[in-house]
């Protein structure tokens, strides 16, 4: 349930901050020399360099290190469409999540349009300017139109967090559930609740890592190709990669001798009927927030071995903080062109491996997001990844 402490002490701490950000100097301005130093006349020095070669704009300026926050407020946290405004402190969060776990500077966006074409321009036109896009809080299925049309045009990285940090988070947390329950990503039954943005990601990437047997389910049940009823291009295109078994009934019928459950969509529609009815001691990451498709005691009394929600009061909180801001990190630092499938998969067994196996526990599958050690280890992973995969500019 909603926590009506932390939303009193919210307002209080917003009316206090006057926003979460703010933009400090970097460059001393305390004499004449100074500011001929870094202004005009010797200011023209560095433009003129980068002006015959664009790639020096990440050694003279702070694009090396700064990250684009964009939203159009159409699906925020949990509130849904409530506009950009709205949406700016979910955005300055975002941005101090940045500063404060992988020392990127990050700075918001927020449009007033919901126009794909305008979205899309808009960020191209300021990508000079940054060395990294992150997309927030978009609905679906626009988002994924705008990051594949961002992804064509620039030549920065466009990183999704709703979908990839939420893939990498579940991938990694998922690995190490599986180790513990002596079972293999290629051999279990997994079964999703939601078909947005981050499901369909989530799925991407577990089938990139090996997955096999998967059925993705919306309110109309499982996806299938062909499905006559709620489906978009984006759930005939998840449909045609998964769904091997045919399953065409409902959720409780897909659940049915399946051995994870993955769930991203909205509250209390997991019974623990339905949890019973899978394969023995399946693995439930029921992760709606704020209230999650089961609460952890009902599907552990139903028979769960390992439960994960995105709360952070109950054990295995499913927190992007856990990747983005490491993420970016490791791909400014290889100055990387992109965010690919193998640097995800990178960042994800990196969180996984943090964990000794020895700490390994049904309630300890994913490091604390306060762990020291979180930053310098999913960004080496994601940096010699860069490299690997011919995406690093350095």
């Amino acid at each position: 349930m909603p926590n009506h402490d932390f939303e009193s002490r919210a307002i209080d701490a917003h009316l206090g901050w006057k926003g979460k950000i703010e933009v400090t100097p970097r460059a001393p301005v305390r004499t004449k020399d100074d500011l001929s130093v870094a202004y005009t006349p010797g200011v023209a020095a560095p433009c003129l360099e980068i002006s015959r070669d664009v790639m020096k704009s990440y050694d003279y300026t702070r694009r090396w290190n700064l990250c684009l926050v964009v939203t159009d407020g159409t699906a925020v946290l949990g509130l849904g469409d409530i506009g950009p405004e709205a949406a700016m402190p979910v955005m300055e969060g975002k941005c101090v999540l940045f500063k404060s776990f992988g020392d990127v500077d990050a700075f918001p966006l927020c449009l007033k349009t919901k126009d794909v074409d305008e979205i899309v321009r808009t960020v191209y036109l300021l990508s000079g300017s940054f060395g990294g896009i992150n997309l927030e809080d978009i609905a679906a299925p626009r988002c994924f139109e705008i990051e594949k049309r961002l992804k064509e045009i620039c030549d920065i990285p466009i990183f999704h967090d709703d979908q990839h940090g939420t893939a990498i988070v579940v991938l990694a947390g998922l690995l190490n559930a599986l180790k513990l329950s002596k079972r293999s990503v290629s051999d279990v039954r997994i079964v999703f609740s939601g078909a947005g943005a981050a499901t369909i990601a989530v799925a991407e990437l577990l089938m990139a890592s090996g997955a096999q047997d998967i059925v993705v389910c919306d309110r109309s049940g499982a996806l299938y190709p062909g499905r006559p009823e709620g489906m978009n291009s984006a759930k005939e295109a998840i449909a045609a990669k998964t769904n091997r078994r045919g399953c065409r009934g409902s959720l409780a019928d897909a659940l049915t001798g399946a051995d994870v459950f993955i769930g991203l969509s909205g509250p209390g529609i997991v019974t623990g009927d339905m949890v019973r009815s899978m394969a023995e001691g399946p693995i439930v990451f029921a992760c709606a927030n704020p209230n999650p498709e089961i609460y952890p005691d009902e599907a552990i009394a139903a028979g769960a071995s390992i439960v994960a929600t995105g709360r952070s009061d109950f054990p295995n909180q499913i927190n992007n903080v856990l990747a983005f801001p490491a993420i970016f990190r490791g791909t400014f630092d290889a100055r990387a062109s992109d965010i690919n499938s193998e640097m995800k998969i990178a960042a994800a067994s990196a969180l996984a491996g943090m964990i000794a196996e020895e700490e390994l526990s049904e309630e300890r599958i994913l490091p604390d997001p306060m762990d020291p050690r979180l930053r310098g280890t999913v960004a080496k992973a994601v940096f010699d990844a860069a490299v690997r995969t011919g995406v690093a500019r350095i």
